[in-house]
């Protein structure tokens, strides 16, 4: 077998490129084609773990679940998880390599280059079909030398290019022809066509443009997505764009948006039930008053637990549980719990040790090889099904850790959970996600009666909406001469 491959590049970086492979993969697999995602190169602190014991983008994982496929590393062979302004942790088919500062990852891409194929190779032996995410554009011109996520990608293994934009952004033909003109002649002869997605109104009114677009580059319009509002969708790492208003919220929870925060997916639940309002609180704003503070991850917990401290989120903590309210703690946040945390080989930064906050008696000592684990158990509240995923470099040890918050598979206990019963940490990403764990949680938050939400149905369904709107949105015709398929009498 060998594969058919088409990548998906954006003019921008949240051009909705992993919304449309998402689709694309939903799209295919409905249809009976054996498809799988790939991208080469992924820059998130959203990330799961697979199968084979690795590490990958949260949207690969998405993408590998619209295509009725487990996570595999082979789906994201290169990912980058930042740790300050300047460098990033580089994980290589699932497992860290090292910490890079941008110039000498410029240097490492040859490296990166080999892994990115080899990767490639393995799934194009496997599946009908392979539907590839770029990253950022490619029309950014300083990194197009050894360029690994876009055109160096594409002209490598030789697959055609959509194009897709956010007339969401305004000047969505500017994106485009302007994308175009950056390209080489050979990028630019690889481009089959475009896709415009988020758009709001009357089509009719953007015909003109379209026909202009067309006319004057020569490729053709594919279609126009619609703005698809209410989506449940797992987001590749930015931060979502707007908080939700509801006007039946009867619990108030506040999320610290710390500046390295990951995994930000754990709080999907939070934000899509209709009775519980999620304050994300971004630097210089002050915590809400609330029931639920909740710690989040973070890839350097101890320059995050610093950020805390300048923003006055200690006493704003002090001040909350003297009050009544309750306190959670996931990975990263709850390290910060403790009463210190220790990186003596420098993983997430300098060497040396951090005050936590004491709220739990316990030290974290962070180690150079990451646990990765998906896991199964219990919740000590409630005795409720819990499931997700462990990525953390942290050892933790202290007595804290004798009361655990849940129980998981073969009896292995997680977590820590408060004498008084007011704060709970735990190492398990996916904590809210099921119905079961999410109900007993703002049970115990202060929200006995909690209507039902079943986020992983929601977030199917979402998926399902996608490949909806290419079946009625796009040119599938098209799409599958692209991928050299087929055309059946199902494309429209």
């Amino acid at each position: 077998m060998s594969a058919r491959v088409l990548m998906v590049q954006g003019c921008t970086s949240d051009a909705g490129k992993s919304t449309l492979v998402t689709a694309l993969c939903r799209w295919l697999h409905r249809q009976g084609v054996a498809v799988a995602p790939f991208k080469p190169q992924n820059m998130a602190l959203n990330s799961a773990v697979t199968v084979d014991g690795g590490e990958i983008g949260r949207a690969q994982a998405v993408q590998a679940q619209a295509a009725g496929l487990p996570p595999h590393t082979d789906f994201n062979p290169v990912l980058l998880k930042p740790n300050s302004d300047i460098g990033a942790q580089v994980i290589v088919h699932g497992h860290a390599v090292a910490n890079m500062d941008a110039r000498d990852y410029h240097h490492y891409k040859r490296v990166a280059m080999e892994a990115v194929l080899a990767s490639h190779a393995r799934l194009a032996a496997r599946y009908e079909a392979v539907i590839v995410e770029g990253a950022g554009s490619p029309a950014e011109i300083n990194l197009r030398e050894r360029d690994i996520a876009n055109m160096g990608y594409a002209e490598a293994v030789d697959c055609p290019v959509l194009l897709i934009a956010d007339i969401d952004r305004g000047g969505v033909f500017a994106h485009l022809v302007g994308t175009l003109a950056l390209l080489s002649e050979s990028e630019r002869a690889r481009v089959g066509g475009f896709v415009i997605n988020r758009f709001r109104g009357d089509i009719g009114l953007l015909q003109p443009g379209l026909d202009w677009l067309e006319g004057e580059t020569g490729k053709p319009v594919l279609g126009v997505l619609p703005y698809l509002h209410g989506l449940t969708l797992e987001a590749e790492d930015a931060l979502p764009r707007d908080r939700l208003s509801k006007t039946g919220a009867r619990l108030t929870v506040a999320v610290p948006a710390l500046p390295r925060i990951s995994n930000h997916t754990d709080f999907d639940a939070l934000r899509m039930h209709q009775e519980v309002d999620l304050h994300l609180v971004g630097p210089g704003e002050a915590p809400p008053a609330c029931d639920l503070i909740i710690l989040p991850g973070s890839k350097s917990t101890r320059a995050d637990l610093s950020w805390l401290r300048e923003q006055g989120w200690v006493s704003a903590i002090a001040r909350h549980l003297r009050y009544g309210g309750k306190l959670i703690g996931i990975c990263g946040g709850f390290q910060m719990l403790g009463r210190f945390v220790h990186d003596p080989q420098g993983i997430e930064g300098e060497p040396g040790s951090s005050e936590g906050l004491g709220w739990l008696a316990m030290e974290t000592t962070l180690e150079a090889r990451k646990q990765l684990r998906r896991v199964d158990g219990k919740l000590v509240l409630g005795d409720a099904r819990v499931s997700g995923y462990e990525i953390h470099c942290g050892v933790s040890h202290g007595a804290a850790l004798a009361s655990p918050s849940s129980v998981l598979g073969g009896g292995v206990a997680d977590g820590a959970l408060s004498s008084d019963g007011q704060i709970l940490g735990t190492y398990l990403h996916g904590l809210f996600d099921q119905p079961s764990a999410l109900a007993a949680l703002l049970a115990w938050a202060g929200l006995s009666d909690a209507q039902p939400l079943d986020l992983p149905g929601l977030r199917e369904a979402g998926i399902d909406r996608l490949a909806d709107a290419v079946e009625q949105h796009l040119d599938t015709v098209a799409l599958r001469r692209l991928l050299h398929l087929e055309v059946t009498s199902c494309a429209p």
